[in-house]
Formats: C-alpha cells, sequence, structure tokens
C-alpha cells in the first residue's frame, strides 16, 4: 500500500495535506477522508484505518473507486509536519569519512551505540519544493536517505520488537548546511541552524508491498542520485547499514515512549569501496556517493583537497529508488536550490 499527502487547495483544508491512496505503479489515487482526513490521523488510529486503507487500495488498483491522475507535485511530503523527526546514523562509514574532514577522531563507540540527533519537524519542505537557501557560504548539501514512519512505541523496547512498530517507509533528503556544522558542535550542544527543513519522498510505503526489497528491518535497494542530472550515486541502503532500524527505534525509545508519527532517518546512506575503502565515484567504477560532503573527504586524501563544490543557487538535486523492474517505488524527490 502507498500513501500521500496532496498538498491543501485551499486555506480551510489545513496544513497537513489530505490523506489519498496512491497505485503501486504511482499513476493514480484515491481520496481516504472517509477513513482519515490526514496521515497522522490514520497513524493515531492505525488498527482500524489500516485494514479500510488496504480495502481501498486494493479497489483503486481494480479501478473499483473514483480516481485521479497523481502527480509528484502536488503531493507534500506524506506527513508535511510531525511531532517528532530523528535521524540517526546507521551508515557509520559516512560519519567516520565526515569526522575526518573535520580532524576529530573516531571513538570507538560510534560502531556499536548509533548518533541521533533530533531535528525540526514542524515543517517538512514537499519532495518538489525549492530548497530555500539565504547563503551559498553556509555549504548547501544534500543527504539521500531512507526513513520510517512509526506507531506508537513504548519505553524501553527491544530492537527486535521495534521493528514491528514500522508502519511507512519513504526516502529523505535531508539538508544541510555543512559550513555551520563546526561552530555549532563546538559549542558542545548539537545540530540546530546547520539543520534545516528536509524533504521526504511523494509517497510512503508498508513494508510489506516493497517485497523482498524490505528484510523486516533495512531497505535494499541503490538509492540514486543526481546532481543537475547528472548521476552522483547509487549506493545501495541494504549495504554496510551498521545499525538497521529495529536499532535505531529502540534507540530513540530507550528513555522515552514514540508518539505514533515519529519519524526514524538512516542517516546518508554510505557504502564503502570493494577494497574496505572510502567509495569511490561512479565514473572510477564506484557507486557514488549520496552526499558532497563524502566526495569532498575523498578528494582530500586522494589529492590534497576538496574539489567538488557544495550545492549553489540554481543547482537541481533528484533522490529515487527503483523495484527489480526499473520502476519507481516512493516517486522521486526532486529539488532546486533557491534564494531564500
Amino acid at each position: 500500500m502507498k500513501l500521500a499527502s496532496l498538498k491543501p487547495t485551499y486555506p480551510h483544508q489545513g496544513r497537513d495535506g489530505r490523506l489519498v491512496v496512491v497505485s503501486q505503479d504511482l499513476a493514480w489515487f484515491t481520496d481516504a477522508f472517509l477513513i482519515a482526513p490526514t496521515l497522522q490521523g490514520a497513524l493515531d488510529d492505525w488498527e482500524r484505518c489500516e485494514p479500510a486503507l488496504r480495502g481501498l487500495a486494493e479497489s483503486l488498483e481494480h479501478g473499483a473507486v473514483p480516481r485521479g491522475r497523481f502527480h509528484e507535485h502536488e503531493a507534500a511530503s506524506p506527513l508535511p509536519r510531525a511531532y517528532q523527526w530523528a535521524d540517526g546514523s546507521a551508515y557509520v562509514n559516512h560519519v567516520e569519512l565526515v569526522r575526518k574532514a573535520r580532524g576529530a577522531e573516531m571513538p570507538a563507540t560510534f560502531w556499536t551505540d548509533p548518533l541521533m540527533y533530533q531535528g525540526g519537524s514542524d515543517g517538512f519542505l514537499g519532495p518538489r519544493d525549492p530548497i530555500p537557501l539565504a547563503d551559498e557560504a553556509w555549504g548547501c548539501d544534500l543527504e539521500a536517505e531512507v526513513a520510517v514512519i512509526v506507531g506508537d512505541v513504548p519505553q524501553g523496547v527491544a530492537p527486535e520488537q521495534a521493528r514491528g512498530y514500522i508502519r511507512l517507509v519513504m526516502l529523505a533528503n535531508d539538508v544541510s548546511l555543512r559550513n555551520l556544522i563546526p561552530d555549532e558542535l563546538a559549542k558542545g550542544f548539537g545540530f540546530f541552524q546547520a539543520k534545516p527543513a528536509s524533504a521526504f519522498s511523494p509517497v510512503a510505503v508498508t513494508p510489506d508491498a516493497l517485497g523482498s526489497q524490505w528484510d523486516g528491518a533495512k531497505l535494499h535497494g541503490a538509492v540514486e542520485t543526481f546532481i543537475n542530472g547528472k548521476e552522483f550515486g547509487v549506493a545501495n541502503a541494504g549495504f554496510d547499514m551498521t545499525f538497521d532500524f529495529g536499532v535505531l527505534i529502540a534507540h530513540a525509545a530507550k528513555t522515552r515512549a514514540l508518539a505514533a508519527g515519529t519519524v526514524i532517518g538512516s542517516g546518508t546512506v554510505s557504502n564503502k569501496g570493494a577494497d574496505g575503502g572510502p567509495g569511490k565515484p561512479i565514473s572510477e567504477g564506484g557507486l557514488g556517493y549520496s552526499c558532497i560532503a563524502e566526495v569532498r573527504v575523498v578528494e582530500t586524501i586522494l589529492r590534497g583537497k576538496a574539489e567538488t563544490p557544495f550545492l549553489r543557487h540554481g543547482d537541481e538535486v533528484r533522490i529515487e529508488m527503483r523495484d527489480a523492474r526499473g520502476h519507481s517505488i516512493f516517486g522521486a524527490i526532486e529539488q532546486k536550490v533557491a534564494g531564500a
């Protein structure tokens, strides 16, 4: 089952979009307002709403309900805002490389206990909304990630049980302002200004609809990342993921329960090279990268300085994943960097 939130047509429809069920091929949608007006509403009452939404999805596939053409540019992020957005760093290869760029040591605990920060969730960018950037000097970077939306998660849940609370899976662009990060971290109190609004894929998908690409805790498949139409990365989300989503959810719920609608991110998808070292660009036979920071680190290691610039006004990014038949699973995040 695939769900989306269409942007409101009129002001009285509120900020949280209009919940629709989307066909498996992303071609059609049907309104779900008789079941729940918003995705958050459905998540709050999932035991009642899920079977009804599945029935509606089946009717949509058979053409048995009123339907309209699904246009990704009309979609907000599946949750236009959320009670909580907690982003992990499940791909420790990425953490190691980025810390190396800052000259920071890599504590051994990073391989056994996941990093996680709480980002702003009061408003997410739509998958086709521009990325507002007031100053190019801030070092704007994309971060292609996988994210899950959970139901109500009890405090102290074990990783194995935590997997059962995953309701939906989607892709994310966790925008980072790299040049603001060092000064913020130096204060010893974490990110804030360096982490503006994130964007998510046009649709969120139930785990069962992902078939063999979902193993219960990880999403397998290439996260296709493009910058200005040029293929930048095809890192596989199922490779080199040190902490799966069960572990990430359990980490977030160690000292508090998580409300339905909490979004948990994987962190930047990152693969090591075939030789166990840093990954290589696609042009050199590697899988490329899911953020610019990584290629800048590799350039510094190999050639003594970073050469690839961060995003500038007018640059375009695209993030997508396809199934075994080459069909888009979540739709595409496609954003242009614009002045704020």
